[in-house]
């Protein structure tokens, strides 16, 4: 039998929905303040998944102007067999501030995994996380969190169902309150409804997307309940077993639950998949922190875990714990397969008009206007915009950092003509956190040089002591990024050594690191590698990128 390892999905996946469609696997998960929008990934063994499409990708959101942690949260992937059509409910988070955390939520439908998807039908904006479920009779229903602002009322609030117009939009009838939460934890979210033999189960996030995070469920007869819940009185996926107290208590944090004692953390936020050799799994957030810290700049990643039914109708893990693991068994027949460590490095050399789909881009939409492999053929050209502590339209071209130790790599040629104009490689996280290795004039204008550029907190450094004079306006960078430092390399020549331009502590390009909203712990999305160009000049300048490349040293999985 074939050991699916954890994460499946590594770097920022977070909140998955799962489903199965015959024998194909599909999880669709958040994106926030990333374009495009919404990932869905692929796969028909539960083991090895790739990035297939996108939901959002006709400028159905817009996405400038979003603060961290806010964007496209937590979309829900499910399947109506009697219409033989995809559904996808997710919010579109547009502020936090003041805890008001103002969403709109909708829903898009296609007949095809991989689209066209349909234009967003508005279903409410009671809260957030919705969910919708299609049940036998042909009824279909939406569940959601309604976020409570009332003074002396359990926060974050009640989950919430109602019946659902999926032609029109829009909700039937009223909201029916079931629950705040099955456990003590508190922070009831991410409400999903499933049928199992005689129940509705709903099964429900907890605890906060922190270190107290898990996965809770309840069962009724009736979709509106009353919803009983699981006699443990403890979610039944955590990283963190031992009992919390936190009703009301808003915290996403609880960095009082770490678990010193294992790999994963964070485990929370799961969704169901009944698979066609009738087994049952979970899958779940979860996160890897940088040895012997509580920072994790990989965001929230995807893992599973498999589950049984015991006799008397409760899910649990297999194992009967609640500890979530980082393997767990595969699917019944399946043969052991070795993981390569290459699953999720990159290699893009741009030799075809399309570029690798993985690519995403902060805040603004990729557009031939400002990136393409057609005005130079075999290389991707990029026209600098706006500074990088923008939120409207930065010129970045990004991957999803998958591992804590890798190495990202480029090669581009600039001709800067102000020294507002920077093309190079880079980390980002936001707006306001970043690193920037790039070409740009010396400060006389006289020549090109290679320098670094960094946001901290919201913090222009500029690393004017470390510059080298570029003299064709061609070279080669390299980031070597190690459990959170990054080693910055250049050579001005392919038969050139690599030479050490700096090396720079970048660990606050972490959830927990980085200045979300205020009342936030930070983030949540996740480090990405990105190549990209400034032009806060005339917006006239570009970079040809030659290639871009990412190693993963150990095949994205830290075992020390």
């Amino acid at each position: 039998m074939e050991t699916i390892h954890n994460p499946i999905i590594k770097g920022m996946a977070p909140d998955p929905s799962i489903i199965r469609v015959d024998d194909d696997y599909y999880i669709a998960t958040s994106t926030f303040h990333w374009n495009p929008a919404i990932q869905i990934f692929h796969s028909t063994d539960l083991a090895n998944w790739t990035l297939c499409s996108y939901a959002l990708t006709n400028r159905e959101v817009n996405l400038r102007g979003t603060n961290t942690p806010a964007g496209i949260w937590a979309p829900h992937l499910s399947y109506d067999k009697k219409s033989g059509t995809f559904w996808l409910a997710y919010s579109h988070m547009q502020n936090m501030a003041g805890r008001e955390f103002n969403a709109d939520s909708f829903a898009v439908w296609a007949k095809d995994i991989n689209g066209p998807w349909s234009k967003p039908i508005y279903l409410t904006s009671i809260g957030f996380d919705p969910a919708l479920f299609h049940d036998q009779d042909g009824k279909h229903y939406a569940s959601i969190l309604e976020w409570e602002t009332r003074i002396g009322h359990q926060a974050p609030g009640h989950i919430v169902i109602a019946e659902v117009d999926l032609e029109n939009g829009g909700i039937i009838g009223n909201w029916h309150r079931v629950t705040t939460g099955f456990t003590t934890r508190g922070c009831a979210e991410a409400p999903q409804i499933y049928r199992h033999q005689d129940y509705y189960y709903l099964l429900i996030a907890a605890g906060g997307t922190g270190y107290a995070h898990g996965v809770e469920i309840g069962r009724s007869k009736q979709i509106f309940g009353p919803y009983e819940p699981n006699p443990t009185g403890e979610p039944i996926i955590t990283s963190s077993p031992r009992h919390l107290f936190s009703l009301g208590d808003p915290d996403a944090g609880h960095f009082e639950m770490y678990n010193p004692h294992s790999l994963m953390q964070k485990a929370g936020h799961g969704s169901l998949v009944h698979t066609h050799t009738d087994e049952w799994y979970v899958a779940h957030l979860m996160s890897r922190p940088l040895p012997h810290t509580k920072l994790n700049p990989l965001g929230r990643e995807t893992a599973l875990q498999k589950m049984e039914w015991t006799s008397d109708g409760w899910l649990q893990m297999a194992d009967g714990s609640n500890l979530a693991k980082m393997t767990t068994p595969g699917l019944t027949g399946s043969t052991e397969i070795s993981k390569k460590s290459s699953a999720d490095d990159f290699v893009e050399t741009f030799n075809n008009e399309k570029y690798d789909s993985r690519f995403m881009t902060p805040y603004q939409e990729q557009s031939a206007t400002w990136v393409n492999t057609t005005d130079n053929p075999g290389k991707l050209r990029i026209y600098g915009n706006n500074s990088f502590f923008s939120q409207v339209n930065p010129s970045i071209m990004a991957t999803r950092a998958t591992s804590l130790d890798y190495t990202t790599q480029t090669s581009l040629t600039f001709y800067p003509d102000h020294y507002s104009e920077y093309a190079g490689l880079g980390l980002y996280y936001d707006s306001n956190n970043w690193l920037f290795a790039r070409l740009c004039q010396s400060d006389s204008g006289e020549k090109t040089v290679l320098r670094l550029l960094q946001a901290k907190l919201g913090e222009r450094i500029d690393d004017s002591f470390n510059e080298i004079t570029i003299p064709n306006n061609y070279v080669e960078l390299q980031i070597n990024y190690h459990l959170g430092m990054a080693q910055v390399m250049y050579r001005l020549t392919e038969t050139d050594a690599w030479q050490q331009l700096n090396t720079i502590d970048v660990s606050y390009l972490s959830d927990e690191g980085v200045n979300g909203e205020p009342g936030e712990i930070g983030g949540f999305t996740g480090l990405f590698n990105f190549i990209g160009a400034i032009d806060a000049h005339q917006h006239d300048s570009f970079a040809d990128f030659d290639y871009y490349k990412v190693k993963n040293n150990n095949g994205g999985v830290f075992n020390g």
